[in-house]
């Protein structure tokens, strides 16, 4: 990229943020939120916070929302929401998230440094259950197992990361994979379902 070209990006991506720094630190506050040492917020979130239920954001934490804000364009805003009372979003430190949804009926669980690509989907819950009549009765039979994340991973774009699904620290997943199982530490896995390549040193 012409060096020019994306430091005029850079200035003009950190002048939005900062002009927006305070209406989303009070949407933090609003959601009962504390706010993180060292986060760059690149656009509104969207939370949905159920009551009684606990999402907790670690240091360094970036989130980027607007288009402009990664050349992986989010085609949404990120989306973090707990379903239930008892629901738990944890993200460690040092973590990055561009567009994508976190969606958790039990628990979601990110390890420090992990980075998710653009689009990412990772959901703990089936949203509806498999038998058609209790499909029309929502929200019966609905199944859910909690998600966990090491730290280091690193979650190609448009991922999926289904319920009861768990990534070891330092994999690498690749972009476009649904994963639906575990996934040791330290391998490359992709595909549909996902699968391990091959071993990291």
């Amino acid at each position: 990229m012409d060096e020019y070209l994306f430091k005029k990006w850079v200035i003009w991506n950190e002048i939005r943020r900062i002009l927006a720094l305070p209406f989303i630190q009070i949407q933090f506050l609003l959601k009962g939120i504390g706010w993180g040492r060292g986060w760059r917020i690149l656009g509104s979130p969207i939370i949905q916070k159920a009551r009684g239920s606990r999402i907790e954001l670690g240091d360094r934490l970036v989130l980027r929302s607007w288009v402009t804000s990664n050349p992986v364009a989010p085609y949404h805003r990120v989306f973090i929401s707990t379903r239930t009372p008892e629901a738990e979003i944890l993200i460690g430190d040092g973590c990055g998230i561009t567009g994508g949804s976190i969606i958790a009926v039990e628990k979601v669980v990110i390890g420090n440094r992990t980075l998710l690509g653009g689009n990412c989907l990772i959901t703990d819950t089936d949203f509806h259950s498999l038998e058609k009549q209790k499909r029309q009765d929502q929200p019966q039979g609905i199944t859910s197992q909690p998600v966990s994340i090491g730290s280091d991973v690193f979650v190609g774009a448009r991922t999926i990361i289904l319920k009861g699904s768990r990534i070891g620290e330092g994999s690498v997943i690749g972009a476009g994979s649904v994963v639906t199982g575990e996934i040791p530490a330290n391998v490359i896995a992709a595909g549909n379902p996902a699968v391990v390549i091959r071993h990291l040193d």
